[in-house]
């Protein structure tokens, strides 16, 4: 299992085998989300926002603001 030391500043180096599994490299950057108390997991976030387009297609409806807003809403009530 491969290991890091963190520095007195905090710092880590992220080893080699990892960073090539996450394809990431200098200036990506990488998310710590909380899994369980005193677990996290490493989320490589160097792709763009844009490469989700297309992902899901196109919709079947299309919808206002003002019937999304009331979608919301009325799904918000079921849950009380």
């Amino acid at each position: 299992m491969p290991t890091a030391t963190i520095t007195s500043r905090g710092r880590i180096t992220i080893p080699v085998n990892v960073r090539q599994a996450l394809a990431v490299g200098a200036g990506d950057r990488i998310e710590f989300v909380q899994i369980e108390t005193g677990q996290f997991l490493l989320i490589a976030a160097n792709h763009s926002v844009t490469e989700l387009k297309g992902m899901f297609g196109k919709p079947t409806k299309v919808m206002s603001v003002q019937e999304m807003n009331q979608a919301v809403a009325a799904r918000g009530m079921e849950e009380r």
